[in-house]
């Protein structure tokens, strides 16, 4: 699940007890699958959900979809016979909630390197409390086997006591410290739900908000919201038109001797020429997934 090679525009949450949503999911035009146990599911759904989910994951075809299964947390009492149902289908990964420290991240790891059937098996995080965000370098950090952090914003604003507000004010540290956790040890970061799933215009300007701050992609409640994430976080012509301007002048500037170039009056050096060619890595990766 490198995201150098791997478009995580979208991750569309489906409840584990909808077989129904479990199945439609297969024709969604999602970069990838939260297949949840934990929110969205019902407490006398528990025991069914992990059942479909892990049937889901063998028998359905979700193409190149990125596929995770969010469980329940270790302080319940479902955890276990979550991570025991699903580790039988080999799952691609685990998005672990209410982690707080790195240990929880090393608990996982020991319990999946234990399983046969998941050795390859990568850890997500779910950042949703104030401790985890003061310890996202700890988690970051925490196995090898740890390729993305998810922000849960619902659960920050509530720890905070803060409002949901248009402009996220009361987020944006936990963003940027989750951020700078995941860009440090080379991890996906995901951003938190637009609650509003009909709310389009809102929508529209938290992914924007997202991809200015430097997100991989956005966490999503519905289908509906499929088209705006997907949207926003696609390079766009123009910024593809320019990174390859970009390295068509720095190439020629190197060829002629010099450290920089100019370009429609920009200083355009080495820092430039890589954040241009991770673009066009991305517009690939995504062009190659919707083939």
């Amino acid at each position: 699940m490198d995201p150098t090679n791997r478009p995580f525009r979208s991750l569309l949450y489906i409840p584990g007890s909808k077989t129904r949503a479990l199945d439609k999911a297969q024709t969604l035009a999602t970069d990838g699958i939260i297949f949840d146990l934990e929110d969205a599911v019902a407490v006398d759904m528990k025991g069914e959900a992990r059942s479909f989910v892990a049937n889901a994951l063998r028998d359905l075809d979700y193409g190149n979809r990125a596929l995770m299964v969010r469980v329940n947390g270790f302080e319940t009492e479902w955890a276990m016979d979550d991570l025991a149902e699903i580790m039988e289908a080999g799952p691609e990964a685990i998005l672990l909630p209410k982690v707080n420290s790195g240990a929880d991240v090393k608990k996982l790891e020991a319990i999946l390197d234990a399983h046969p059937k998941c050795q390859k098996t990568a850890i997500w995080a779910m950042m949703e409390s104030p401790l985890s965000i003061l310890n996202a370098q700890d988690i970051a950090s925490a196995s090898k086997r740890m390729k993305g952090m998810v922000l849960g914003s619902n659960d920050l604003i509530k720890d905070l006591y803060a409002k949901h507000t248009q402009d996220r004010e009361a987020l944006i540290t936990s963003m940027g410290m989750c951020l700078l956790a995941a860009r440090a040890y080379g991890l996906v970061c995901i951003d938190g739900v637009h609650n509003a799933f009909r709310d389009q215009d809102g929508l529209r300007i938290s992914c924007m908000q997202g991809r200015n701050l430097g997100f991989d992609g956005k966490s999503l409640l519905h289908p509906d919201q499929l088209y705006v994430a997907n949207d926003i976080y696609r390079p766009s012509k123009g910024e593809i038109d320019l990174a390859k301007r970009q390295m068509a002048a720095f190439e020629e500037a190197e060829a002629s001797g010099k450290g920089i170039a100019v370009l429609d009056g920009q200083i355009v050096e080495n820092l430039h020429i890589v954040s241009a060619r991770a673009l066009l890595a991305k517009a690939e990766a995504i062009a190659a997934s919707e083939t």
